[in-house]
């Protein structure tokens, strides 16, 4: 979008005014998914605008879980690097960093470890709840995170102790020359939550490139050509949504919420709808939310059992008692299949969200849409792209079994 004297508002439409300026010296005979692979792969990574500083944090790998915990929902992050606090000052991004830590990581590992040493009773323990993917699976009661928060076993255990673990995220980056098109491609094809960005010159992060934010870029581009030769399309009229209603991955209101943690897990998705009468959603569970299980436990202890609806309701209450905006208290976000991707990609800026449910007129779910396939349909991987990229840039703690 631009002001009107014709000058960007924004960064992020700035860099949007040099796609199109690419755009239109551009091949006439390309699609515009062609054109756009071109221009973006023309970007330098390096000109995204950057993140504010709360959100480009690191975590020392000498730092109990509970301070990860409390940074990462502090800043109101999924995940944050860990810098290895035994590396030498002169020491390479590769070897300063040892991987990602991230809030389901930490809850994965803690509940594991915790069964094996027996800290807890196991017949209750969230653990065998994670490890039963069945409908009826163990049901947790409601002071079972209190008690496990304040173990000196959660609060001793140092986020370097959990490197190698099963849930131990690589530390994947892109330096400053790489393109836009990669780091876009990372951000759908390959999964990634988010994409570090290094200095190759002082060997430090100097951006963190998170989803919201090419969302929200995207959102700033939506008045320029090269956007609306897609965004002015029906959804339905572009593919989408990629997942009919049948191959949503849901959780009933009524089950244990750590049904609905263990089916992200298992299914490598980043949130589910809590449904209610069989197909309509009515709340929507993140992989980030499982912080409300540890930051406040008590809010719990009433409860005999904390079901996916006795956890929605109970953060409910807590944000709002605390003043805390959070996607849980505003409500998921829905959409129909004659809206245009431009109207999708509004409204999930307008929540810093980047995932959409397709409903009919009945309210019931057809389908959802995330910022994965967006950009799906906007770029496209080129045959043999990334080469040996990933074994060039993706190191291994020496006991990890990622």
């Amino acid at each position: 979008m631009v002001t009107e004297e014709g000058s960007p508002r924004s960064p992020e439409a700035k860099l949007g005014m040099e796609v199109e300026e690419l755009w239109d010296i551009q091949e006439a005979q390309l699609t515009p998914t062609e054109k756009l692979n071109v221009c973006f792969e023309s970007i330098p990574v390096s000109e995204f605008p950057h993140a504010s500083s709360s959100q480009v944090i690191e975590i020392k790998s000498d730092a109990s879980l509970g301070e990860a915990v409390r940074l990462l929902s502090q800043h109101k992050i999924l995940s944050a690097p860990v810098v290895n606090v035994d590396a030498p000052e002169d020491a390479s991004w590769i070897d300063r960093y040892l991987g990602m830590v991230e809030f389901a990581g930490i809850v994965v590992w803690i509940l594991h470890q915790s069964e094996k040493n027996g800290m807890l009773d196991t017949s209750d323990s969230f653990s065998s709840a994670l490890e039963d993917s069945q409908p009826k699976s163990p049901k947790t009661a409601g002071n079972f995170f209190e008690l496990l928060t304040s173990s000196d076993f959660y609060k001793n255990t140092k986020v370097k102790d959990i490197s190698g673990s099963f849930r131990w995220a690589p530390f994947l980056a892109l330096q400053t020359s790489n393109s836009f098109l990669t780091m876009l491609l990372l951000l759908s094809k390959y999964r990634m939550k988010s994409v570090p960005v290094v200095d190759p010159g002082d060997q430090k992060i100097d951006n963190i490139i998170t989803q919201s934010a090419v969302i929200h870029m995207l959102e700033e581009c939506a008045d320029l050509q090269w956007f609306k030769s897609l965004g002015s399309k029906k959804l339905c009229d572009i593919g989408l949504p990629l997942m009919s209603a049948n191959q949503v991955i849901k959780v009933d209101e009524d089950e244990p919420v750590l049904q609905a943690f263990n089916l992200m897990r298992q299914k490598g998705v980043g949130g589910i709808p809590v449904v209610s009468g069989g197909n309509k959603p009515v709340a929507n569970i993140s992989i980030r939310d499982v912080q409300f299980l540890l930051i406040a436990p008590e809010i719990y202890k009433d409860y005999r059992s904390i079901t996916a609806k006795n956890f929605v309701t109970s953060v409910k209450r807590y944000l709002e008692d605390n003043q805390k905006a959070s996607p849980l208290v505003s409500g998921m976000i829905t959409c129909r299949k004659e809206d245009t991707l431009k109207d999708a990609i509004t409204k999930l800026d307008s929540k810093e969200i980047h995932r959409i449910y397709v409903v009919d007129e009945e309210g019931n779910l057809e389908g959802v849409i995330t910022l994965r396939d967006i950009i799906s349909r906007i770029v496209h991987e080129p045959h043999g792209y990334f080469g040996d990229f990933f074994d060039g840039v993706l190191p291994l703690p020496a006991n990890s079994r990622v």
